[in-house]
C-alpha cells in the first residue's frame, strides 16, 4: 500500500498547474497555521475537491472570498500518501461572473476615493422642510409608493416631482441622467430622492455607474440614495448627500414627522414655562430676602442712628470754629498792640517830629541840615499835629544833641 501511495505521489507530482472553475462551499481559516482549507464544488455536477492555500492569499483577493463566491484557482494537484487523499493547492485565485461585477466596482471605488468624492466635507445638508421633492423611480414600483406615502404620513403638505424612470438594464442611466439634471435645475425642487427596491449585484449596476456618480457630485441639490435594503450598498451610497438603508428610510429623513414635530414644540412650551416660573419663583425670594434686611424694612433706622453723629459732629465744627476765631482775635489784638508800639504815631508821641520840605516839589522828609537852606518852607509834625516853618538862617553844621532832650536844635521862624 505504502509503495501504491508512493508511486501515485510521484506521478501526480508530475503534472503541472491547472486552472479549476468552481464554486466556493466550504471556507475554514485556522487561526495560528500556515493553511487554509477549501471546498470547490462544480455547479453543474456533484463533483468537489479539497483546496488548500496560504491564508494570506485570501486576504490578498481585491473581491473578499466568501462561501458561495463563484471563482477560478491556479493550482497544482497535491496527493497526501498519509491518508491516500488528493487536494488542489492553489496560488492564484481571481472571481468570475459576480465577482468580476464586483472587482469593478471595487476599484471604481478605489478611483473616486483617491479623487476625494466621498469626502464628508462635500456632504450638503438637507432642509428641514423643502418645498418640494424630486423623486425620480420606477413607474408605480413600491419603492416609488413607499417614498411618497410615508412622506406624506409624516407632513401631509409634502410635494413631489416624480420622474419614472428604468432603474436596471442599459437604459436605466441615461433616463436618470436626464431626470437628474432637470429636477437639479428646477429651482422649486429643494432635495431629489433615487429610490429602487432591492436586487441582485447585476440589477443594481446602474447605481455603481461612473458617469451617475460624477453627475451626483456635481449637483447643486442634495441628493439623498435610497437603493436596495440595508445589505446593498452601491457606489451611489457613497456620493450621494445622505443615504438612506431602505426607501421608508428616505421619506423619514427628507421631511419631518408633524407629530413629533408638534409634540417638541408643546415638551418645549412646557419646559419653557416651567423654566419661567422657577425664574420668577426664584427672583421673588431674591426679592424677600433684600426686604427683610434690616436697611430696607426700616430705612429711616440708618438715618435715625446717624443723626446724633451728624449733631455731635455740627457741635464739634462749631466749637472748633469758635476756638478758632477767638484765637484769630487775639492774634490781631496783640499785632495791633505791637503796630501801635512800633508805629510813628507813638514816636511822636514821646517828643519826636517828623520835618518835611514843601518848597521843591513833592513833600520829602528832611534827613539833613544841608536839606534846609535859608528860606526853605519846612512842615513839622509832631504828635498831636503839625506846623508850617521857614529856615531864617542856614545851619552851620551838625550839632551834638543835648543828653537830656531827644530833639536837635534848629533855627526857625
Amino acid at each position: 500500500m505504502r509503495t501504491v501511495n508512493r508511486k501515485i505521489a510521484e506521478w501526480i507530482n508530475r503534472l503541472g498547474q491547472i486552472w479549476v472553475e468552481g464554486q466556493v462551499t466550504q471556507l475554514s481559516r485556522r487561526p495560528g497555521t500556515r493553511t487554509s482549507f477549501l471546498t470547490l464544488r462544480d455547479p453543474a455536477a456533484d463533483i468537489s475537491i479539497t483546496v488548500t492555500c496560504n491564508p494570506d492569499l485570501l486576504m490578498r483577493t481585491e473581491v473578499p472570498v466568501t462561501e458561495g463566491s463563484h471563482v477560478v484557482m491556479l493550482g497544482r494537484p497535491d496527493f497526501y500518501a498519509g491518508r491516500g487523499t488528493i487536494s488542489l493547492r492553489v496560488t492564484d485565485i481571481r472571481p468570475i461572473g459576480v465577482g468580476q461585477l464586483l472587482l469593478r466596482i471595487e476599484r471604481l471605488k478605489q478611483l473616486l476615493a483617491a479623487e476625494g468624492l466621498f469626502d464628508p466635507r462635500l456632504k450638503r445638508p438637507l432642509p428641514f422642510l423643502p418645498r418640494a421633492i424630486g423623486l425620480i423611480s420606477g413607474r408605480a414600483s413600491a419603492a416609488q409608493r413607499d417614498v411618497m406615502s410615508v412622506a406624506s404620513a409624516r407632513w401631509s403638505q409634502a410635494r413631489f416631482a416624480v420622474r419614472d424612470a428604468p432603474v436596471q438594464g442599459p437604459t436605466a442611466v441615461p433616463r436618470i441622467l436626464a431626470h437628474l439634471a432637470e429636477l437639479d435645475a428646477d429651482p422649486e425642487i429643494d432635495v431629489i430622492v433615487i429610490a429602487r427596491g432591492g436586487g441582485s449585484v447585476e440589477d443594481l449596476l446602474p447605481f455603481s455607474d461612473e458617469t451617475l456618480l460624477r453627475a451626483v457630485v456635481a449637483c447643486t441639490t442634495p441628493v439623498i440614495s435610497a437603493i436596495g435594503h440595508e445589505p446593498d450598498n452601491p457606489l451611489l451610497d457613497y456620493v450621494a448627500d445622505v443615504r438612506a438603508a431602505t426607501p421608508t428610510d428616505a421619506a423619514k429623513r427628507v421631511v419631518p414627522d408633524v407629530t413629533a414635530e408638534l409634540a417638541g414644540i408643546a415638551e418645549m412650551r412646557r419646559r419653557s414655562a416651567h423654566a419661567l416660573r422657577n425664574w420668577v419663583h426664584r427672583e421673588d425670594r431674591v426679592i424677600a430676602g433684600l426686604r427683610a434686611r434690616p436697611v430696607l424694612a426700616n430705612p429711616f433706622t440708618m438715618i435715625d442712628r446717624r443723626a446724633d453723629d451728624v449733631e455731635r459732629m455740627r457741635r464739634d465744627i462749631r466749637r472748633d470754629v469758635t476756638r478758632m476765631v477767638d484765637a484769630e482775635e487775639r492774634r490781631v489784638e496783640h499785632l495791633s498792640a505791637r503796630l501801635a508800639t512800633l508805629g510813628p504815631a507813638q514816636t511822636l508821641a514821646r517828643g519826636y517830629a517828623v520835618v518835611q520840605r514843601v518848597d521843591a516839589g513833592d513833600p520829602h522828609v528832611v534827613t539833613s541840615t544841608e536839606q534846609m537852606p535859608a528860606g526853605a518852607r519846612l512842615r513839622i509834625r509832631v504828635g498831636d499835629g503839625a506846623a508850617s516853618a521857614q529856615v531864617a538862617t542856614p545851619a552851620d553844621g551838625p550839632t551834638e544833641p543835648a543828653e537830656s532832650t531827644d530833639h536837635t536844635k534848629r533855627s526857625t521862624k
